[in-house]
């Protein structure tokens, strides 16, 4: 018996669908962790952080990386420091403050995420293939509902 098979309470449908996408959520991490780990000796937290710098060519400073990944900035610093050291980002300085540093991809390391990112698409796909393209669909119809409701909470 799962996790959500055992939910007993007067709103037992709602806390069954909570547990299921939870646990949902956590098998589909575990095998993208251990994909990124196996085929590219990296962790999920240095491929989130290469992906916020993929999508701003630009860089971000250091605090802007902390903020849209919502973990401290000391996080952010150490695999910072780890992702430099392999030549796959660089820091810069910002012009009128020393103390602040904008991150970029190098040419190797925009090179190194996209063969991740690849993959990481083939193993999002391998989890949903047990649904039709009508199922995707109102699956995502339906979970951007409960999404919306959410928003009054913010």
């Amino acid at each position: 018996m799962d996790l959500e098979a055992r939910a007993h309470s007067e709103h037992a449908h709602a806390l069954r669908l909570w547990l299921r996408l939870l646990t949902c959520s956590q098998l589909i991490e575990k095998r993208v962790r251990a994909g990124l780990r196996e085929h590219f000796d990296t962790t999920l937290p240095r491929f989130d952080l290469m992906a916020q710098l993929e999508r701003h060519p630009e860089g971000l400073k250091m605090k802007e990386l902390s903020h849209r990944l919502m973990v401290t900035g000391g996080n952010v610093t150490g695999i910072t420091d780890q992702l430099v050291a392999e030549g796959l980002v660089e820091r810069t300085g910002v012009e009128g403050d020393r103390r602040v540093f904008r991150v970029r991809l190098t040419d190797r390391g925009r090179r190194a995420f996209a063969q991740m990112a690849e993959q990481h698409e083939h193993w999002i796909v391998e989890a949903f293939e047990g649904l039709s393209p009508r199922e995707l669909e109102q699956l995502h119809k339906l979970l951007g509902k409960v999404k919306q409701h959410q928003k009054v909470f913010e």
